[in-house]
């Protein structure tokens, strides 16, 4: 006489590991929301507390898994690609919940331009050219900077008005709004991850950052 007993291996085997895994599962889950190939949608600002509750209990991602696979998902190119003016964000259903802000837009080129001139250098340097002997491929990122800190002075001003101030890493927590300081402006964000010193911030625009908590502005 034999005994049934659970069937533990399959729910294990269900258990997502890698994050391209995560996202393609996401992609299953909501395809009105996420995409694996084509034009990628802008996501609604504070996605994750959504999806995070609707996948509550789901026993093949972890709220850990969530965040890699959105960090993940917001910092491809593909996504950046489309983040573009007249975009509309939305929620995990696809509804439209709003268009995408100028400076949101902004954020995206430049994080697409920096991300695609950091693999262009990484390509070379493989190659055995170094940096060095490229000064005209390198040229154009370093005149391009300057511009993008004068389109951000604008909103600088407006925020000055309303004097920002440094917070301990001890006195931070997941999913508090933070300002983070991005070269001379300080842009919006939440903290997704906080470790010692290392915080992790999203950003209106999507995009996930790594920043020292003296760069925390609350």
């Amino acid at each position: 006489m034999t005994t049934e007993q659970p069937n533990t291996q399959e729910s294990t085997a269900e258990k997502l590991t890698d994050v391209k895994a995560v996202i393609a599962y996401l992609a299953e889950k909501f395809p009105a929301c996420f995409s694996l190939e084509g034009d990628a949608k802008p996501l609604k600002i504070g996605l994750f507390q959504e999806l995070a509750e609707r996948l509550e209990g789901d026993e093949r991602v972890s709220k850990t898994q969530l965040r890699q696979a959105l960090r993940r998902y917001t910092n491809s190119w593909r996504y950046l690609r489309c983040q573009k003016a007249g975009a509309q964000r939305v929620d995990l259903d696809g509804n439209e919940v709003g268009e995408l802000e100028a400076e949101h837009v902004e954020h995206a080129q430049q994080a697409l331009k920096e991300s695609q001139d950091k693999a262009k250098a990484a390509r070379a340097e493989k190659q055995g050219n170094k940096p060095g002997k490229r000064p005209e491929g390198r040229k154009p990122a370093r005149a391009e900077r300057p511009k993008t800190a004068k389109l951000k002075s604008k909103p600088e001003t407006k925020r000055n008005q309303a004097p920002l101030q440094t917070v301990s890493s001890d006195k931070l927590k997941v999913d508090q709004n933070v300002m983070v300081q991005l070269g001379r402006s300080p842009a919006k964000g939440v903290i997704v991850d906080i470790n010692r010193e290392d915080v992790m911030v999203r950003l209106e625009t999507g995009l996930t950052v790594k920043v020292k908590a003296e760069h925390i502005r609350i």
